[in-house]
């Protein structure tokens, strides 16, 4: 977008819902002190579907804050606000608020708080529930709607939980909470706040410290003996390995993970499931992005004497999957602090990794260290001169004939084509789409998946990233699959009520292909008919018209398009439309197979 579309985009934004006569009370309920903290954090919003048992907090928010600092941005499911929340965390590295309705509104929102878990992103979200006094309880409605531990709900998916009692207790259970979730390695917290506290008159309100006491305070230093085991390995290693998981969205990072690979020569893997952590076209990045290792991941894995894992996702499991049960031969620099979040009901901490050097703090601060220690030992020579002098890399397929079914190669490319070099965010990518159709030559040219790697979520990330990407000159491109897409459909109208431009690209091939071919593979392995992969499988009969469903959520809608031409055009159609301020979305018909 242009300079002047973002600042009517993000002025359409906060005209919305003006409301009246507000902003001008004097704090006086319960429910007023928690929408004070919210604006101390500087949280610009927060995601809710309304409910009563938060109809204190509600009224605080607009009237008390004049709906500004946060402004509320309505969502039709709690599911989709969490997913903005997240999405908005994946572009900025800060939490957004969520609101969820007592017991009901949380258990429709556990799958997105679930995602937003396994993602490791900072999320503030509040809850509601009670009276817990039952004398002050309505009949029926507040008895169903109050639970005892209503924390309990997710307690093993969020890094702490709290229910103050009183509106003095407010001050110091958001302070901890906000201080927790930004505190790597980051998770969403949860707030439940009693409606009798929110409704409650303050007569004398509690002072609210100054918060920049309570910060998370800089991330720990690696432990200097650690780098220096590290340093030491690579300096020595001949063919070093850098798997660049988890980072940051900060240039300054970026910058240092190039530098340290050419320092060491090393060869860089990245992960479709992180996002961007290192420029995709660089010569010492010589494959796509991975979801899991093709063969000639398999080989630069098992080759590699000396790996440096920086929050690498399934470390040992890559691995396994590479060398079978192997033991990694490759002596390994583990670099992350995820161990600390781990708990007992999870399994998101995967197979257990061995390391021949722990660090443990955050790859950003480890990589800004390592340099300096390295650049001493090596002095001006580079490491890795045991690797092939030229890489591996990778070429693109050719393109599909006139009258094939378009892959995600194809729409790679006129996708390229169409932007010209115009900078995107391609905030999604479906399950099928492979690491080598485009490159990522910025932090935020790729934002990974959702973590919890269920369905659904993607619209509702898609506007939350789209929101945050406003005023960076970055075009917001999600491309969804059309079950992900028509699980969070009414996530859309949240973009278009609050004129958040977003181009959703969907890729359609009419069923839930990843099960067609898990099915597929147990009838192979049972001597069965793998002709009935399909059965249970398919979206059609009737075909959802995924045009015609958005366009009556206030988009604009063009599909089904099947060929080259027509998708070059509609891609036009779709990047004017966004430039201008618009949301519109794009249905294309996709053949049915994983490309690698």
């Amino acid at each position: 977008m242009n300079d002047e579309s973002q600042k009517q985009s993000s002025k359409a934004l906060r005209d919305v819902e003006r409301p009246v006569n507000a902003g001008q009370f004097e704090m006086g309920w319960g429910s007023d002190l928690a929408a004070q903290m919210l604006r101390t954090f500087d949280i610009p919003y927060i995601a809710l579907n309304p409910g009563a048992s938060y109809r204190g907090l509600h009224d605080s928010l607009v009237n008390y804050l004049g709906n500004r600092d946060p402004q509320m941005l309505i969502a039709l499911h709690e599911e989709h606000a969490v997913a903005m929340a997240h999405g908005y965390a994946k572009v900025t590295g800060k939490p957004m608020a969520v609101a969820l309705h007592s017991n009901v509104g949380l258990m429709h929102g556990t799958m997105a708080i679930f995602n937003a878990w396994c993602d490791r992103v900072p999320m503030l979200i509040l809850g509601a529930t009670g009276p817990i006094d039952a004398s002050r309880r309505r009949p029926w409605i507040e008895w169903i709607h109050t639970a005892k531990d209503q924390g309990a709900l997710i307690r093993d998916y969020v890094k702490w939980d709290d229910q103050p009692a009183t509106a003095d207790a407010v001050v110091e259970s958001m302070l901890r909470a906000w201080q927790i979730t930004r505190t790597a390695p980051n998770g969403p917290v949860y707030v439940c706040l009693d409606l009798g506290m929110q409704e409650d008159p303050i007569e004398t309100p509690p002072a609210i410290p100054d918060i920049e006491r309570f910060t998370p305070g800089e991330p720990p230093a690696p432990a200097a003996v650690a780098v220096d085991q590290a340093a030491d390995l690579l300096a020595n290693a001949e063919r070093p390995l850098i798997l660049a998981g988890r980072g940051s969205r900060e240039r300054e990072a970026w910058a240092n993970r190039i530098r340290l690979a050419e320092l060491l020569k090393a060869r860089v893997m990245t992960d479709l499931k992180a996002g961007s952590a290192f420029p995709t076209a660089h010569p010492l990045h010589p494959l796509p992005p991975i979801k899991r290792p093709a063969e000639d991941a398999k080989r630069l894995l098992v080759e590699s004497d000396v790996i440096l894992a920086l929050d690498w996702i399934d470390l040992a499991g890559t691995y396994q999957l590479a060398a079978g049960d192997a033991d990694i031969a490759a002596k390994v620099i583990n670099c992350t602090v995820d161990p600390y979040i781990h708990n007992g009901w999870s399994m998101d901490h995967h197979v257990l990794p061995p390391a021949d050097v722990r660090i443990l703090a955050e790859p950003d601060v480890a990589v800004a260290s390592l340099i300096p220690a390295l650049e001493s030992r090596l002095g001006g020579d580079s490491g890795g001169s045991g690797w092939d002098a030229v890489p591996v890399n990778y070429s693109k397929p050719p393109r599909s004939a006139p009258g094939e079914t378009l892959n995600y190669f194809d729409m790679a490319a006129v996708l390229d084509d169409v932007l010209g070099g115009r900078p995107a965010t391609l905030i999604r990518v479906p399950l099928g789409w492979p690491g080598g159709a485009r490159d990522f030559d910025d932090p935020l040219a790729m934002l990974g998946g959702d973590g919890g790697a269920g369905i659904g979520s993607g619209p509702g990330m898609a506007v939350g990233a789209a929101l945050a990407l406003q005023g960076t000159g970055r075009l917001p491109i999600a491309i969804l699959g059309d079950g992900d897409c028509l699980m969070g459909l009414t996530a859309f109208w949240t973009a278009a009520k609050y004129r958040v431009p977003l181009l959703v690209i969907v890729g359609n091939n009419h069923s839930y292909f990843n099960d067609v071919l898990h099915q597929e593979r147990v009838a192979v392995d049972r001597n069965r008919p793998p002709e009935n992969r399909w059965v249970g499988q398919e979206i059609n009969d009737p075909t959802p018209d995924i045009v015609r469903l958005v366009e009556g959520l206030g988009w604009q809608g063009r599909g089904t398009v099947a060929d080259a031409d027509s998708l070059r055009d509609a891609l036009q159609w779709g990047v004017e439309g966004v430039l201008a301020g618009g949301c519109r979305l794009i249905d294309v018909e996709v053949v049915r197979a994983y490309n690698e």
